[in-house]
């Protein structure tokens, strides 16, 4: 992961907070991942490399494309008072379309901070199909849904939204 520094991450919380340390729900709420499938997308500093490792039992992460961030904000961004985020508003705002900001977002030209009023997390639903075969306790690596998955991470978010 270490290779991709400076791209755009998403990170899904994938399991519930019943039994867990307080250091580790400490973080996950200062990622803003507060309950089961919320995603973030952040930048891959060390600083949030960091606190990626500390959550990395119950999330799963990995780089996501142009398109992948042009399909989350159209569906699922969302402004104060639970309204949907629009087209015009990210005009207004930022004087591009959605698809020019998610490109720009991509390569590390914008941030979702940029869009004053937009929340920084989205709500997701669980995944057609389910999580993979070996459930939400077992890395990705050994057949199971949490740590890294790389650009498999934009097939999941896919299936969650």
């Amino acid at each position: 992961m270490k290779e991709s520094e400076g791209k755009l991450i998403a990170v899904v919380r994938i399991r519930g907070e019943v039994g867990i340390n307080p250091d580790i729900r400490d973080c996950l709420n200062l990622m803003k991942l507060h309950r089961k499938h919320r995603l973030i997308l952040a930048r891959n500093t060390p600083s949030m490399r960091g606190m990626i490792n500390k959550v990395k039992d119950y999330c799963t992460f990995g780089e996501v494309d142009a398109e992948t961030i042009e399909e989350i904000l159209t569906k699922r961004g969302k402004l104060p008072g639970n309204k949907d985020l629009t087209e015009a508003y990210i005009k207004k705002i930022s004087k591009s379309d959605i698809k020019t900001f998610s490109k720009d977002m991509s390569k590390g030209k914008a941030n979702l901070k940029d869009l004053t009023g937009v929340k920084t997390f989205f709500k997701l639903h669980p995944p057609l199909g389910g999580f993979e075969r070996m459930g939400i306790k077992k890395p990705y690596a050994r057949g199971g849904s949490l740590g890294y998955r790389g650009k498999d991470m934009n097939v999941l978010v896919k299936k969650m939204i």
